[in-house]
């Protein structure tokens, strides 16, 4: 496992054919490739289903926040 308190680190995504970049924590990173991996789906993917799912919000966040609550969301489901 990553380092807990490490500053973001970004990296590119393509989502819909865009390229994007993220910033995120390595904890995080970790965790979004480890729940991509048990879905059977890339990362990219996940990532556009994240991304799908916060624009149509009603305060639709950032997407690196949109991730990391999209992440803590499955952990207070039990997932």
């Amino acid at each position: 496992m990553a380092e807990i308190f490490h500053p973001p680190v970004k990296r590119s995504v393509e989502i819909a054919g865009h390229k994007t970049s993220i910033s995120l924590e390595p904890l995080f990173w970790d965790w979004l490739r480890r729940v991509a991996a048990e879905q059977g789906v890339p990362v990219n993917a996940l990532v556009a289903q994240i991304d799908a799912e916060r624009i149509v919000a009603d305060t639709p966040p950032g997407l690196a926040g949109a991730i990391r609550l999209w992440l803590a969301a499955r952990v207070l489901a039990g997932e």
